[in-house]
């Protein structure tokens, strides 16, 4: 009995998460994870109380570069869902920052990234940024497919969805089916809708869309 309880608590010391000494940053980041969820599940209410946190805690410190996290972050989710592309509440601040790391995520939101800025890149962007940026490259975009986490994915084939075929975008649509992101899902089904020729297979979208908004 007495071993069962010793590594019991040696179980629960492994497993535990040491408390960030500043609680400010944690919040900030902790909301803005919920809000993340919560904006591409469609959970709006939920979603603008979650932003207003990871604001009002990023607004706790003099150093703005958690602030401009949440913006830049703001403005990606946005983006990956074809909604507003504009990153105006970074751009209000980024006077105040010296983050080459910020600007080249913005300078790749905004589709204006250069070769050297890549370095400074997320590393899951890093592949994505320089085939855009090559001029000879053959553009198969299945790569995409494979970063690792499915927010990226679905914001890096959204700064080239013009180039994506409907079978790329249906592998989009599962992507943010399984992750119950019901916005990200609309946004892929119109664009494939936009894509479709055959009469029929319009239909078809046109009622999954229907479903899933009434």
């Amino acid at each position: 009995m007495i071993k069962i309880l010793l590594l019991s608590l040696m179980l629960f010391s492994a497993c535990s998460f040491k408390t960030p000494a500043n609680q400010w940053q944690y919040k900030s980041t902790t909301a803005f994870n919920s809000y993340t969820q919560n904006f591409l599940s469609m959970q709006d209410t939920l979603a603008r109380d979650d932003l207003k946190r990871a604001i009002k805690h990023a607004k706790k410190s003099a150093n703005l570069t958690q602030l401009a996290k949440v913006y830049l972050g703001e403005c990606a989710l946005n983006i990956s869902v074809g909604a507003d592309n504009s990153c105006i509440k970074y751009e209000n601040i980024s006077n105040l920052l010296e983050s080459p790391e910020l600007n080249a995520y913005y300078r790749l939101l905004t589709k204006n990234i250069t070769t050297e800025q890549t370095q400074y890149l997320p590393k899951q962007y890093r592949e994505f940024a320089l085939q855009t940026l090559n001029a000879e490259s053959q553009k198969d975009y299945k790569y995409i497919l494979e970063i690792e986490k499915p927010t990226s994915t679905l914001l890096c084939a959204t700064l080239v969805k013009n180039k994506l075929d409907n079978a790329f975008i249906e592998e989009l649509i599962q992507l943010a089916s399984y992750n119950g992101y019901k916005r990200a899902v609309l946004f892929w089904l119109h664009e494939k809708l936009k894509q479709t020729q055959d009469e029929e297979e319009k239909k078809k979208i046109k009622k999954r869309i229907s479903i899933l908004v009434t």
